[in-house]
């Protein structure tokens, strides 16, 4: 089932890696065995594969400054160098991967590997899972799409209101276009009996010229003014609308919590803290728990064949004197004789640190959980309280401009006004008895003509409106359109979550289900994972979130069945059941996609016939798959290479 593109073989070099001077070692695509025993660079070699493909979780051989790994897949090579530096291991160069945190949870299962553990230390199931997806990515996303589609709901609300307004300007269009019909038809009458008027007066053609040309001056004036009014009147609307916007904007302003300078930043560096003392802690507990179980065994195995091979040769110093059967026990640590009941109590105090490490883990992780709830309310006031401050200051820009439109509006409004009755004084000095009849036409006609010129502004006007309103909702499909995938976009985020935690889990039911069949364990009868919900306090307020209820089911020869605790499982089980969760945890993210390698070591814990069938069925998840083995373990298994000198 591998879904990689690699489908050739690939190099691997390495210098100064965990107990390896240097070595080169070319991998067959398949099943690799690396066959031999403790302390002979099996996984060291693990480690350099790691670390060409871009993890750090390597160790640098003790004597040497720095490291160098390169590995040549396909076409490319892929090479780093590796520094100590402030206590950790750094690498510089080209890795295979850009980030691999999800590889170092799910592909590469070395023994401390954290998905494999996490059944054996009782951890946190469900946030070993989801531990790749960065939940605050993915509600910060949400929230940006939800102001999105509020904008865009805005918008179509907009233009719902414009559609409202279309039917009564169509009408209004109508109404001006038959208004102007009908003064058209008056002016025409009117016109005619001026001409027929003119016909009977004897008046010279330069003075009817000079009156026609001064009505005509009046006429024009009037019809500036008029445009002048009407542009003053639209201002001061738009001058109200945006005084009214302002002061919203202002109380809107006005409502939002005050947020002290640099809280946000000293709510991130305390998130910062938190989350390297929980990782120092975890790192702790796993240390705790591997000291725990190794004490625990050794008290177990006190009269057995693995205390007594551990206390022969004591004179070199491995393992001091053997257990004194029943009353006391050489101590495997300092070699003073002991009772056991004294190491069960060291136990059992190992046993509360751990407890109280938990604890305090749990507080750290509550604490978390309440700032990034805090950090998230700053940024959203943040950034709400910037865009109310955009708006401010571009609504103080528009209410200047208009203001100052204003201004000039009415300074032309009293200037047309004083020119206009100047030309009023002019045509009544032209007027005389003789011509007060054609005087009074001209003028009739005069304001038919102005009339006329308004309403056929206030057409023109409409229709701009109209053509304006008709493309406004030619963008409607497509905003709705954009809305709906903002929708469906917002549906997959919130669901993204949900989809990989139930991926994981029928991954992990349908494997385990598969391998406990192949594998045979008496009367194991079933493990599986089961999601809840559980209610959870984040900060203020209770919220709901996911938890992996691990359950196992035992079946007795007579077939009743019962459910059992992970503390009752053997090593070889808890083991199979860690590789398997990890392997769930390997197929719901994809690893495969993007990571050609998975390892694996330390199976001893796991009898033969066992190990070779669930490297054959982890075999079919990766083109390469690099096991670890003890010789006699690695003789079962049907590998397509085997490598026994590092």
């Amino acid at each position: 089932m591998s879904q990689g593109q690699v489908a050739s073989k690939c190099r691997l070099t390495a210098q100064n890696i965990g107990g390896i001077d240097e070595t080169e070692v070319v991998f067959e695509p398949g099943v690799t065995v690396l066959a031999g025993r403790n302390a002979t660079n099996r996984t060291s070699l693990l480690q350099a594969v790691m670390a060409a493909l871009g993890s750090d979780d390597v160790s640098i051989k003790a004597d040497a400054d720095e490291a160098n790994t390169e590995l040549a897949l396909g076409d490319d090579t892929y090479a780093r160098t590796l520094k100590r530096r402030n206590g950790t291991v750094q690498g510089t160069g080209n890795p295979y991967l850009e980030d691999s945190t999800v590889a170092d949870l799910f592909a590469f299962l070395l023994e401390s590997n954290e998905a494999r553990r996490a059944v054996v230390t009782d951890a946190d199931l469900r946030e070993i899972i989801m531990q790749p997806i960065d939940t605050e990515d993915i509600r910060a996303e949400i929230d940006r799409l939800i102001e999105e589609r509020r904008q865009i709901s805005d918008e179509l609300d907009e233009l719902d209101d414009l559609k409202d307004r279309l039917p009564s300007l169509e009408e209004k269009r109508q109404r001006l276009q038959d208004q102007i019909e009908d003064k058209r038809s008056e002016l025409q009458e009117l016109e005619e009996e001026i001409d027929a008027r003119d016909a009977d007066v004897e008046q010279t053609r330069e003075e009817q010229a000079e009156l026609e040309e001064k009505l005509e001056t009046l006429r024009e004036k009037r019809s500036t003014l008029e445009d002048v009014r009407y542009e003053l009147d639209t201002e001061e609307e738009s001058l109200d609308s945006l005084q009214q916007e302002k002061r919203e904007v202002e109380e809107e302003y006005e409502e939002l919590p005050e947020t002290p300078a640099g809280d946000l930043d000293e709510i991130e560096s305390r998130i910062d803290r938190l989350r390297t003392r929980k990782q120092e802690l975890e790192s702790e507990l796993n240390e705790l728990q591997s000291v725990i179980g190794f004490n625990q065994e050794m008290l177990e195995d006190a009269g057995g064949d693995l205390f007594d091979a551990l206390q022969e040769d004591a004179e070199s110093g491995a393992v001091t004197e053997e257990l004194l059967p029943e009353e006391t026990v050489n101590c495997w640590t300092c070699g003073s004789e002991v009772e056991p009941e004294q190491i069960e109590s060291t136990i059992d105090k190992l046993r509360d640190l751990s407890q109280e490490t938990v604890g305090e883990i749990n507080d750290i992780e509550d604490e978390l959980d309440d700032l990034k709830a805090k950090r998230r309310d700053r940024r959203q006031d943040q950034q709400r309280r910037e865009r109310l401050e955009r708006r401010t200051r571009d609504l103080e820009d528009e209410i200047e401009d208009t203001e100052a439109r204003l201004e000039t509006l009415k300074e032309q409004r009293n200037e047309l006004r004083e020119e206009i009755e100047a030309a009023e004084e002019e045509v009544e000095t032209l007027e005389n008895d003789a011509y007060d009849e054609i005087l009074d036409l001209h003028k009739e006609a005069n304001q038919l003509e102005y009339d006329l010129g308004t309403l056929e502004n206030d057409l023109e006007r409409v229709e701009d409106n109209i053509t304006s309103i008709e493309e406004r909702l030619d963008e409607e499909s497509e905003l709705e359109e954009r809305r709906e995938g903002i929708n469906d976009d917002i549906e997959d985020l919130r669901t993204k979550i949900e989809r990989t935690e139930q991926q994981a889990i029928e991954e992990f039911n349908d494997h385990m289900d598969t391998v406990l069949d192949l594998l045979e364990y008496g009367n194991l009868a079933r493990i599986w994972l089961e999601r809840q919900e559980t209610e959870v306090r984040e900060g203020r307020k209770k919220v709901t979130k996911s938890v992996f209820d691990l359950h196992i089911v035992r079946q007795t020869d007579s077939g009743t069945t019962y459910e059992d605790t992970i503390d009752h499982l053997s090593e070889s089980e808890r083991e199979v059941t860690g590789l398997i969760f990890a392997l769930a945890g390997y197929l719901a993210h994809e690893v495969y996609e993007t990571v050609p390698f998975m390892l694996l070591d330390s199976l001893e814990a796991i009898d033969s016939e066992r190990i070779a069938t669930l490297v054959e069925y982890f075999g079919e998840y990766s083109d390469y798959l690099v096991v670890a083995l003890l010789p006699e373990d690695a003789s079962s298994v049907d590998a397509d290479q085997r490598i026994e000198s590092i």
